[in-house]
């Protein structure tokens, strides 16, 4: 038995670097399943795997084990909404790119996205790209959007991939750690990781002009290291992030800014919509958390009730 950790995953083949610096293909034997865990992809870029070295001279091995995860970043399966699929595993940080025009992404986006990151006790950022062609309303929206995050322990940057403008602050929030980079296709993240990791060149492509919306260009989530230290997890486009393996009671918990009230509220099981007494509502109510996020976590609570209902 060898140990290696999985770079790619095509849902059936694996691409593992070994512990020599090998590169190797695999596969898994039969089914794989994660003790209580259940998911569209057992395996997931970023897992330390062991495999059998049996078959090396045939050139593919089997993954036989897979070790115990630091953390992992689940969401809804886009196919299946029943079930769950893993984005990445044994995550350091996460970046969330986004943009506000070309196309837009949403807010509701990305609040779902920073409660995953909390769910999963993953530091996370955001990244506002294509500051390029903001005009003076982006901006202002830009400026916005940073104080409420900022405000609640988020890092937010803005970057002009194409102008090559602010990616050497993010490249050192980079050193040494394992980062997973996300967002709505179209938002330039494969220039990111281009820009990057300049050697790699990425397969891009132009947005969709008659729908405004960018088109997939990562099809399955890879892995790439750094070289001055680190690696860079590239994921598909998504069109939008379902969570999962939250209850609609717990969902505050994993808003900052509401985490830090809830011992204020009248009743323990809140849910901050009609209850009386509620410090969540008085907190909006005061300015001291920003009514879009309020909105979101709204949205989101409704979105639960939905997928309880379809379980």
């Amino acid at each position: 038995m060898a140990q290696g950790v999985v770079y790619k995953s095509t849902g059936s083949w694996y691409t593992l670097k070994d512990e020599s610096g090998a590169w190797l293909n695999a596969r898994i034997k039969g089914v794989f399943k994660v003790s209580g865990l259940t998911s569209t992809n057992p395996i997931a870029v970023g897992d330390v795997v062991e495999y059998d070295t049996e078959d090396i001279a045939e050139g593919s091995v089997i993954i036989h084990t897979i070790h115990d995860r630091k953390n992992y970043i689940n969401r809804q399966s886009p196919r299946i909404k029943s079930q769950h699929h893993i984005v990445a595993s044994n995550v350091d940080q996460s970046l969330l790119i986004a943009t506000l025009r070309d196309p837009r992404t949403s807010q509701g986006f990305i609040d779902r996205f920073l409660v995953a990151c909390e769910l999963y006790h993953v530091s996370a950022a955001v990244i506002f790209n294509k500051s390029d062609i903001y005009k003076e309303k982006e901006m202002a929206q830009f400026a916005a959007m940073k104080e409420m995050y900022e405000a609640i322990g988020y890092k937010v940057y803005l970057l002009s991939v194409e102008k090559g403008e602010g990616i050497e602050e993010v490249r050192q929030t980079l050193k040494d750690k394992s980062t997973l980079v996300s967002g709505h296709s179209g938002v330039g993240k494969s220039s990111f990781t281009n820009a990057i990791i300049p050697d790699k060149n990425i397969r891009t492509q132009i947005i969709s002009g008659w729908s405004g919306k960018g088109q997939h260009t990562t099809t399955f989530a890879e892995m790439y290291d750094l070289d001055f230290g680190g690696r860079l997890i590239d994921t598909p486009g998504m069109k939008e992030f379902g969570i999962v393996g939250v209850e609609k009671g717990e969902l505050s918990g994993y808003f900052p800014e509401m985490r830090q009230r809830l011992q204020d509220c009248q009743f323990h099981n809140c849910q901050h919509i009609n209850e009386p007494g509620c410090a969540i509502k008085q907190a909006v109510r005061d300015g001291e958390i920003a009514e879009d996020r309020y909105v979101s976590y709204y949205n989101i609570l409704e979105s639960l009730g939905e997928e309880t209902r379809r379980r």
